[in-house]
C-alpha cells in the first residue's frame, strides 16, 4: 500500500512521541494522538521550528473572560475544589448559602450559573475600545466543565447551566470586531484538583460522610477516586485513558473554534499528548493562513518554551530584562473567578504594568473576571474606562513597537532583595507582581517603533519631565535629538538635551492622571 503525506508524518510523529514519553510505557499505534498534518508534527525536534507570528509581536494587549460554573457564588478561585475542604473560606460560605457539599455538590452549583446578562457583542466592543487587540475566552477550568458544544463531555455549557455555547458566542463577537481570538484551557490538573469533591469532614457531625464527589453517578464530572499528590500538577500517577481524554476534548476546542491563540495553564502536558496538540494547532493555523503557521500557543514551562515551541506566559509576573523573543504576563484586575469581596487593582497599576510589560518585549493579557450574570460589574466599567482613555492618547507608543536598547530607567529597576528572593523560587518572574509598587515621575520606561523612539514617563511630573538616558552621548550613545513631541498635546512643548539628560517642559494641563509619553526623533 502506498503510503501518503498524512500517513508519513502521523507514523513519524508516533515514532517521536513514542521515544519521549517518559510517564508511560510503549503505547499500541491506534492509541497515538492524531493530528493534522502540515509543517509541524508532534516532537520536540519539530516544534523548535516554531516562531512567533507578527501579529501576536505587534498586539500588545488582550482581554480575558475567566468566567465559568465557578463564578457563580461569586466567592473567588477554585471554587469548586475549596468548597470541599472543611474550614476553608470557601467551605463555610458554601455550607451557609447551600448547605453541606454532601448534599448539595459542585454539580448543583452549575445550574445556578444563568449568565442572563451575558452580551458577548457588547462586552468584545468595550474591550476593543479600551485597546485590546486579541480576546480570550476560558474554555475549560480545572472543575472539567466544558465551556463549548463538547463533543466528547457532557458536562458543558450547552446542555447545562447558562445552556449557551459560551465560547462560540465570544468568538463570533471577537471576529465581528475585528480582534484574534484565544481560548485557555486549564484541563489536564483537573484529574487530581477535584479529588477533595470524594472527601468528607474530618470533624464536627458530619464527621465521615461523603461528598457528593464520591457518587459513583457522578464521577465523568468528579473523576475516578484515587490519590492525588501534593503537587497537583504532577503527571506521573495519570492514567492513559485520562490523557486521551484530555487530547480529545481540546483537539475539540480547537477544531470547532480555529483560535489564533491557545493557552495552557502549566507545562506540556502528558508527553506527546500534548505535543500532538501544539503541533495540531500550528498546523490547523497554517492550513487557514497559506501554509504559515500563525497561531499561537501560550505555555507556562520556562523550559518548553525554548527554540520555538511556543510563548512563555508568566502568571501574575514580569521578567526582569528585555527578552530576545516575546512573551506574555497574565493577570487579573482581582482575583481569576469573580469574588464580590475582591480588591481590584487601580488604573494606574494596570496602566504601568502594560507598559512595563511591553518595554520588555511582551504581551499583557488582562483578566476582567465577569460576575455570575455575565457583566462587568461598575467598578470593572470606571477601571475599563480609564483604561481606555490613556489607550486613545498614547497607544501609537504601544502597537507595533519593539524594545529599545533599555526597557527603562530609575529607582524600579532597582531589583529588591525580596524580589531576587522572588526570582529564585517563581521561575522567570512568575508571581512577582506583588512586589509592584505604583511608579512615578522619576521611572521611565522606552519603546521604539522604526525610527522613533517613545520615552513613558511613568507618573505625573512637576513642570519638567527629566530623561537620563537620553542624554547627548552618555552610555547609550544618544545621537543629537531633533525633535520632541507631547503623544495628545497640542503645539510645541519646550526641551534641552545635554550631556547628563533629556529634559522636557511639561504643559501645566495635563493630558492623563498616568504614563505621559514623548514621542522622539533624530536621535
Amino acid at each position: 500500500m502506498k503510503m501518503t503525506r498524512r500517513d508519513l508524518l502521523r507514523a513519524t510523529a508516533a515514532a517521536s512521541a513514542i521515544r519521549l514519553a517518559s510517564a508511560q510505557t510503549q503505547v499500541p499505534a491506534e492509541q497515538q494522538p492524531s493530528i493534522a498534518s502540515g509543517p509541524f508534527q508532534g516532537t520536540r525536534e519539530s516544534l523548535h521550528k516554531y516562531q512567533a507570528p507578527e501579529w501576536f509581536r505587534d498586539a500588545k494587549f488582550g482581554i480575558w473572560a475567566h468566567w465559568g460554573p465557578q463564578s457563580a457564588p461569586e466567592y473567588g478561585d477554585w471554587y469548586a475544589r475549596n468548597m470541599y475542604i472543611q474550614g476553608s473560606r470557601q467551605y463555610k460560605y458554601h455550607v451557609a448559602k447551600y448547605g453541606h457539599p454532601s448534599k448539595f455538590g459542585f454539580k448543583d452549583i452549575i445550574p445556578t450559573w444563568k449568565a442572563e446578562r451575558f452580551d458577548p457583542d457588547y462586552l468584545i466592543s468595550l474591550y476593543k475600545k479600551a485597546g485590546a487587540k486579541y480576546f480570550v475566552s476560558m474554555g475549560v477550568h480545572h472543575d472539567n466543565f466544558d465551556l463549548w458544544n463538547s463533543t466528547y463531555h457532557e458536562w458543558n455549557a450547552v446542555k447545562m447551566g447558562p445552556k449557551k455555547d459560551i465560547v462560540g458566542l465570544f468568538r463570533q463577537a471577537a471576529l465581528k470586531h475585528g480582534l484574534r481570538f484565544g481560548v485557555s484551557e486549564h484541563l489536564a490538573v483537573s484529574y487530581n484538583w477535584f479529588q477533595t469533591s470524594r472527601g468528607s469532614d474530618k470533624e464536627g457531625p458530619l464527621k465521615g460522610v461523603a461528598y457528593d464527589g464520591a457518587d459513583p453517578k457522578y464521577s465523568s464530572l468528579y473523576h475516578e477516586t484515587h490519590d492525588a499528590p501534593k503537587n497537583l500538577w504532577e503527571q506521573s500517577n495519570v492514567p492513559l485513558k485520562w490523557k486521551q481524554e484530555y487530547f480529545a476534548r481540546i483537539k475539540d476546542l480547537i477544531d470547532q473554534y480555529q483560535p489564533d491563540l491557545m493557552y495552557t495553564d502549566g507545562p506540556i502536558f502528558f508527553g506527546e499528548w500534548g505535543l500532538a496538540l501544539m503541533a495540531h494547532q500550528y498546523n490547523c493555523s497554517a492550513e487557514r493562513n497559506g501554509g504559515k503557521a500563525e497561531g499561537v500557543w501560550a505555555n507556562k514551562g520556562r523550559t518548553d518554551c525554548v527554540q520555538g515551541t511556543c510563548v512563555l506566559d508568566l502568571e501574575r509576573g514580569v521578567v526582569d530584562h528585555i527578552w530576545d523573543e516575546p512573551w506574555q504576563t497574565d493577570t487579573c484586575i482581582g482575583n481569576w473567578h469573580y469574588d464580590k469581596e475582591a480588591h481590584y487593582k487601580s488604573p494606574k497599576i494596570v496602566i504601568d504594568m502594560l507598559v512595563d510589560i511591553v518595554s520588555r518585549n511582551g504581551n499583557l493579557l488582562l483578566n476582567f473576571p465577569l460576575p455570575s450574570n455575565g457583566m462587568l460589574d461598575p467598578e470593572e466599567l470606571n477601571i475599563l474606562g480609564e483604561i481606555t482613555n490613556w489607550m486613545a492618547i498614547n497607544n501609537e507608543a504601544i502597537y507595533g513597537t519593539r524594545p529599545w536598547k533599555l526597557y527603562g530607567a530609575g529607582p524600579s529597576t532597582v531589583v529588591s532583595s525580596a524580589q531576587s528572593v522572588a526570582s529564585e523560587h517563581h521561575q522567570a518572574g512568575a508571581f512577582n507582581e506583588r512586589f509592584r509598587k505604583p511608579l512615578t515621575a522619576e521611572d521611565i520606561r522606552f519603546t521604539t517603533k522604526g525610527e522613533t523612539l517613545y520615552a513613558f514617563v511613568m507618573g505625573e511630573p512637576e513642570k519638567e519631565a527629566r530623561i537620563p538616558p537620553l542624554a547627548l552621548g552618555g552610555p547609550q550613545q544618544v545621537g543629537k535629538i531633533q525633535n520632541v513631541e507631547l503623544l495628545g498635546a497640542n503645539g510645541r512643548v519646550e526641551w534641552r538635551q545635554n550631556e547628563t539628560e533629556l529634559a522636557v517642559q511639561v504643559p501645566p494641563t495635563n493630558l492623563t492622571r498616568h504614563a505621559i509619553v514623548f514621542r522622539i526623533t533624530g536621535a
